[in-house]
């Protein structure tokens, strides 16, 4: 089996989102899409399946071994889907049917779970067991962290034996040891003789994968070649650059706050606890934020830092301790930012039309808005559209921005720069702690990367999961 894409356009209203004149899918090789967020990555992942959003418009052809598809044709591929095609999507929490239960969700997908229901279910359990999820069949998607919701949606996505598998972010959310696991899966379906294409922003993943690199850029691709030449040898200053924006080779920022010892207290909590299902996640812990405070919150996915997060911002009542809060965090002066951005937008609300409500009842200082699209390095065309129509990067993006408009005191910020290439990252990165400091706000860091927090974070509280198998733990 092989996958070529020939001449392919998306537009939105006639700007060229996508212009990539040929992509060749060998079977058993990889092939990685990198480069920056909102280039068009995704876009060409959902052109190739036929499931681009109903007001952009694709052109060009897909040739699927001898038979060719013109991509304008939407629904020209539907057959195709879960049987010789499937899409890891990229925001898997909207995936997943938040009223089945995990191992159920995965079942259907397999073959012939019709008349073998019970075979689909017992292929569903091994392959979530593979994937380091044994004992959560019986889970709501609700109940998982975002890395395990990214490891069921691959379950679901993949048990239906398409010997094409497009994956989109496949490892975002996820901890180093759930990274290796994944590459294992991905080069299995490549040893068995299929067709991989990988979208990411995640270099260590594509040097895992090896094969065929394309960086893409403002809608093409600037530079491809094999893995090892690309990511050790760059030739466009592009990828150079790319390259550089690793957290583990970030030099350290000047700090424009003081030092925080003796802001006041914002949050503190004594000895708090949280568990469910009669399963602890966390117990004992302690901890004291302050203002201009840099803490990060790391550990492998599932291990509760999500959960602890919400204890900490009262979002959730703890069920051992105590969580106490300075009165000025009051009236919105606490953000969070979530580590599904598409989540946390109205869906069918353009997003110009709710940051325009929020001017309109917090009344920040006049232009804000207009210096923090900025220095975010967003157009204003975006505003108009749904959260749908923008890239995840441009989503998490537009997500700071709405936070900082209020101004905040302390800023939980959930895996926030998870969608953003490494180039992006280091900038967004930069904008949000040039932000903090100048309103002398708390940041609370929640990442799987320990370069990430180092570079950020004065000081890092690490949490250990629970054991496998326990149903509920975030």
């Amino acid at each position: 089996m092989s996958v070529h894409v020939e001449e392919l356009v998306v537009t939105s209203a006639g700007r060229p989102l996508v212009d990539v004149a040929d992509v060749g899918l060998p079977p058993g090789r990889a092939v990685t899409i990198v480069g920056e967020s909102g280039s068009g990555k995704s876009l060409l992942a959902h052109a190739v399946m036929g499931t681009l959003a109903p007001e952009l418009e694709a052109r060009g052809r897909l040739r699927l071994d001898d038979t060719g598809y013109d991509v304008a044709e939407r629904g020209n591929r539907r057959h195709l889907w879960g049987r010789r095609m499937a899409l890891l999507p990229q925001e898997p929490v909207l995936a997943l049917d938040p009223t089945m239960r995990v191992g159920e969700q995965v079942a259907e997908g397999a073959p012939g779970f019709r008349s073998d229901r019970r075979g689909g279910r017992r292929r569903a359990a091994e392959l979530l067991a593979a994937l380091g999820l044994g004992g959560w069949a019986r889970a709501h998607p609700h109940t998982l962290s975002g890395g395990m919701a990214q490891r069921v949606a691959f379950a679901a996505a993949t048990i239906g034996g398409a010997g094409v598998l497009i994956a989109d972010e496949p490892s975002k959310g996820l901890d180093d040891a759930a990274r290796d696991a994944l590459a294992a899966l991905l080069r299995r379906h490549l040893e068995g003789g299929g067709v991989l294409l990988t979208i990411t922003h995640d270099l260590d993943l594509a040097r895992r994968l090896g094969g065929d690199v394309l960086v893409m850029r403002d809608a093409g691709v600037v530079e491809r070649g094999p893995a090892e030449e690309v990511l050790d040898r760059p030739a466009h200053p592009y990828t150079r650059r790319l390259l550089a924006a690793e957290p583990g080779r970030w030099t350290a920022r000047p700090r424009s706050g003081g030092s925080p010892g003796g802001a006041p207290v914002l949050v503190s909590a004594d000895g708090v606890g949280k568990g469910f299902d009669g399963r602890s996640v966390f117990a004992d812990v302690s901890l004291t934020i302050r203002g201009g405070d840099r803490l990060a919150l790391t550990g492998p996915s599932g291990s509760g830092k999500t959960t602890l997060g919400g204890v900490l911002l009262r979002l959730l009542a703890p069920d051992s301790g105590s969580v106490r809060h300075a009165p000025e965090l009051a009236r919105g002066r606490l953000q969070k930012l979530y580590q599904d951005p598409a989540v946390a937008f109205p869906a069918r609300v353009p997003i110009g039309t709710g940051l325009r409500d929020l001017l309109h009842r917090h009344r920040p200082e006049p232009g804000r808005l207009e210096d923090l699209m900025t220095a975010m390095r967003l157009g204003e065309p975006l505003l108009r559209r749904r959260p749908g129509q923008v890239s995840g990067g441009e989503l998490q993006r537009l997500a700071i921005i709405r936070a900082m408009l209020l101004d905040p005191l302390l800023l939980f910020a959930d895996e926030p720069t998870s969608r953003l290439d490494l180039a992006t990252q280091q900038e967004t990165i930069g904008c949000l702690t040039d932000q903090v400091d100048r309103a002398g706000c708390g940041l609370v860091l929640v990442t799987h990367d320990r370069a990430l927090a180092r570079a950020v974070c004065d000081r890092e509280v690490s949490l250990t999961p629970e054991p496998a198998g326990v149903p509920g733990s975030r």
